[in-house]
C-alpha cells in the first residue's frame, strides 16, 4: 500500500469519527483511574474484581520476581516453561473439573494457536457472527472453510452443520459476547456437536471467574457438564487482574495442540511473575465468593436505575452492559459529556461493533459502589 492511499484511508476514518486514539494510564487500574493526569470513575475496565492492583497478587508478583526473575527467557519447549507454570495449570485444571490444562502469553495467541492446530483445509469452522476478533482472525488466517451463522441462531447454525460433509467440524463461540454481554446457548451448542460429531470451543474470556457459584464461567452458569466443552479457553486479563490466558480439556487433544500451536511453540513463555499473580488470583477467586456476590448485586442495581432511560441498556447478566446509540457523533459525545463529569466510559465504534450499532460499553466491577453507579445513571440519564 502506498503512502499517499495510507493518508487518505487514516483521513476517512477522521471523518468518520472512527480514528483510534490512545491515552496514558497514570497509575494503577481501578474503578478510580487517572488518565491524561486526569482522575475518573472508570466504567470501562474489564478488571471485574477489582484483583489488578490488589495487594496480595503485587506481593505474589514480588516473590517471583525475586526466584525467577523478569522475563522467562524462551519458549515453553526450550526452558520457559516453570515449576509455576507447571503447578499452576493443575491448580487451574483442578478448578475448572478438566483433566488439563495448557497457559498461552493472550487469548489472542491461545485461539490463533488451537484453532491451527486442529485444523486443515478439509476441516470446517462453524462460527457466531458476534465472536471476538481472536476468533474470527483464527478462522481466517486457518486453512479451513469457514461459515458464520447469526448471533446466538442455534437452529441456522444446525442447518450449516447438516449441509457440510467436511468430516473435521468445530464450533467456534465466545462465551459471553465482549461488545453485547449475551451468553452462548451452551445447552444447544453442546446438543448439535454431539449430534454431528464436532468439536465445541468456547472462549470464556468474560465469564472466568465472574459467572457461576464458584466463578467457574458459562458452564456452572447454565449447568452443562465442562466435559461436554471440548475445548474452553480463557484469559487473566479480565476477572484475574493479570494477564495470559489458556486452553483447557482432554489431555490427549491438548497434547496435539501443544505440539501443533505455533503461536505456543514458537512465543516466550510469559513470565512466571505474571502466573504467580494468576495463581494467586485463583486462590481469591475460589476463596472470597464475596466479590462475585458484589458484582451480581451491582449488576442488578445498575439493571434497575437505568430501567426508565431512552436507551436502555442491552439484555445482560454479565458485567458488560452496552448502551446502543447506532450513530459514531452521538456516541462519541455522550462519551464526552460523561468525561466532563469525571466519568469513563469509551465509545466502541465500528469495526469492533457491527455498523449502525456504535454504542457505550459500561463494565462493571465488584469494587464499584452504589455511589458509584447511581452517578453513572444520574449522568447518563442528563445526556441521553
Amino acid at each position: 500500500m502506498e503512502l499517499e492511499e495510507i493518508h487518505l484511508q487514516l483521513k476517512q476514518l477522521g471523518d468518520s469519527q472512527s480514528l483510534r486514539t490512545r491515552r496514558t494510564l497514570n497509575g494503577p487500574q481501578g474503578v478510580q483511574v487517572t488518565l491524561d493526569n486526569t482522575d475518573y470513575l472508570s466504567f470501562c475496565s474489564n478488571d471485574y474484581l477489582g484483583l489488578a492492583n490488589d495487594p496480595r497478587l503485587i506481593s505474589a508478583a514480588t516473590d517471583a520476581l525475586q526466584h525467577y526473575g523478569v522475563g522467562s527467557g524462551a519458549s515453553q519447549m526450550i526452558t520457559g516453561y516453570s515449576e509455576q507454570h507447571a503447578s499452576f495449570e493443575k491448580e487451574l485444571a483442578a478448578f475448572l473439573g478438566v483433566e488439563r490444562v495448557l497457559l498461552f502469553s493472550s487469548g489472542y495467541l491461545a485461539n490463533l494457536g488451537v484453532v491451527s492446530a486442529l485444523t486443515t483445509r478439509h476441516s470446517a469452522l462453524f462460527s457466531d457472527r458476534l465472536n471476538h476478533a481472536s476468533l474470527i482472525d483464527a478462522a481466517k488466517l486457518s486453512d479451513a472453510k469457514h461459515q458464520r451463522y447469526q448471533h446466538r441462531d442455534h437452529l441456522g447454525l444446525g442447518r450449516l452443520l447438516q449441509k457440510s460433509e467436511a468430516t473435521n467440524k468445530i464450533i467456534l463461540s465466545d462465551g459471553v459476547f465482549s461488545m453485547e454481554g449475551s451468553i452462548a446457548p451452551l445447552a444447544e451448542l453442546v446438543a448439535l456437536k454431539k449430534e454431528h460429531q464436532a468439536l465445541l470451543l468456547i472462549d470464556d474470556a468474560h465469564a472466568l471467574g465472574v459467572l457461576g457459584k464458584n466463578g467457574k464461567g458459562c458452564a456452572e452458569q447454565l449447568q452443562i457438564d465442562p466435559e461436554d466443552i471440548d475445548l474452553l479457553i480463557g484469559t487473566f486479563g479480565k476477572a484475574f487482574g493479570s494477564s495470559g490466558a489458556f486452553v483447557a480439556g482432554k489431555h490427549d487433544l491438548l497434547e496435539y495442540v501443544m505440539q501443533k500451536a505455533r503461536s505456543l511453540i514458537y512465543t516466550t513463555a510469559a513470565p512466571a511473575v505474571l502466573v504467580a499473580a494468576c495463581a494467586t488470583s485463583l486462590a481469591i477467586i475460589q476463596n472470597e465468593p464475596a466479590r462475585r456476590e458484589r458484582l451480581q448485586q451491582n449488576i442488578a442495581y445498575y439493571k434497575i436505575l437505568i430501567k426508565h432511560l431512552q436507551h436502555p441498556s442491552l439484555e445482560s447478566i454479565s458485567s458488560i452492559q452496552s448502551i446502543v446509540l447506532g450513530d459514531n457523533d452521538k456516541v462519541i459525545r455522550l462519551s464526552q459529556a460523561l468525561a466532563a463529569e469525571g466519568i469513563l466510559v469509551l465509545p466502541i465504534r465500528p469495526p469492533t461493533v457491527p455498523a449502525n450499532s456504535a454504542r457505550l460499553r459500561i463494565t462493571l466491577s465488584s469494587e464499584h459502589t452504589s455511589a458509584d453507579i447511581e452517578r453513572l445513571v444520574e449522568a447518563l440519564r442528563r445526556h441521553l
